[in-house]
């Protein structure tokens, strides 16, 4: 073999193996992108600084595993990022339990001992709350699902029918899943400060197919923003969990059924509470809010089936209503349910008469 062969087979081998090192670091970024991480959140901390809000003391990263949630008071949990790729709803709802496995330990551990621990986010939020109920359970009581959002949704909605403000609805209930299939209940809803008649037309109706086709538009087309209302939903329930929410007034809420309302106990559902004494209860009370067994069975079933195909006890999920194709699941357009109240109070100031529907 000729030196100058050599030199073209060296030089080829040398280029095979730069590639081969380049593709294996691509590789490495694609399976820990630490440093993309990290970059990430030192910017996130210098636009939590940069809003100079009185309450934050200081922001700061954590990128050391062991260190996370140390004496931390409040978690806030939101979406995880999706960088590997998914290719079916069963991988995507299996893939939350190793995370939320190691989040449990790691409060369990290092987090103060009352710490209250608050799930939001777009995708599988019981989902994430029952698994970290589950490998949290000391602290099992004090972690709740925000569904202020799907609530103030449809505020939003009804106070567009009744040219009014949202701040002017109460008592919204939302049932179910917060991220899924749910049930917006307007039968103890109240409306203040409206220019109503004292007996509606016997004709008069919120039309449901058309409420459930404008508040499944406007979570689609709102995604965009939808920042501005899951931190105004967290930091509303944050206030209500000190402070307590205003007296009289109904807060939907997603805790851990014990069966109450006919729910099937072991599953993250959003109910009606109130919130006192730091700590929610759940308003057992309220008279004619029974739901349908249809409605229900459709609810609870996502539910409970999500639960058990990400712990492996169910192989594939069999949604009882999809609420979108199939392909587009990690952004599901909640699958709601409008029910028409029976009598939808209308207040004008603070005493008020009840419109019949």
């Amino acid at each position: 073999m000729t030196t100058e062969l050599m030199m073209v087979i060296a030089q080829e081998n040398l280029g095979t193996h730069i590639e081969k090192e380049q593709e294996e670091e691509a590789l490495k970024t694609c399976i820990n992108p630490l440093q993309q991480a990290e970059e990430y959140l030192k910017s996130l901390v210098v636009e939590t600084q940069d809003l100079a809000s009185p309450v934050l003391r200081s922001a700061s990263i954590c990128t050391k595993v062991e260190e996370a949630f140390s004496q931390a008071h409040v978690i806030v949990v939101l979406d995880e990022s999706t960088d590997k790729e998914v290719f079916t709803l069963e991988d995507c709802l299996r893939s939350r339990v190793p995370l939320c496995r190691l989040y449990g330990y790691l409060i369990e551990k290092n987090a103060h001992e009352s710490v209250r621990v608050i799930v939001g986010g777009k995708t599988f939020v019981n989902l994430k709350t029952v698994l970290l109920m589950r490998y949290a359970p000391r602290i099992a009581h004090n972690i709740i699902a925000v569904a202020l959002g799907v609530e103030g949704e449809a505020k939003a909605i009804l106070a567009r029918k009744l040219k009014t403000a949202p701040s002017y609805i109460k008592d919204v209930i939302i049932w179910g899943s917060i991220s899924g299939n749910n049930y917006v209940d307007l039968r103890k809803t109240r409306v203040y400060r409206y220019e109503s008649a004292i007996w509606g037309p016997l004709h008069y109706s919120l039309g449901k197919r058309e409420f459930v086709a404008t508040l499944k538009n406007l979570t689609a087309t709102g995604r965009q923003f939808g920042g501005i209302l899951a931190a105004h939903s967290i930091a509303t329930t944050l206030k209500y969990w000190y402070h307590g929410s205003p007296p009289g007034e109904i807060v939907s809420l997603g805790i851990l059924s014990e069966g109450q309302f006919g729910i099937p106990k072991g599953i993250d559902f959003s109910m009606p509470v109130k919130f006192e004494n730091g700590t929610w209860v759940v308003l057992t009370d309220l008279k004619d809010i029974e739901i349908s067994e249809q409605i229900m069975a459709r609810m609870t079933s996502d539910l409970i089936q999500e639960k058990l195909v990400a712990l492996g006890d169910k192989i594939h999920f069999h949604q009882e209503e999809q609420s979108s194709d199939a392909a587009d699941f990690l952004n599901r357009i909640p699958q709601t349910t409008f029910e028409k109240p029976q009598s939808l109070e209308f207040l004008n100031g603070f005493e008020g008469k009840t419109v019949e529907s």
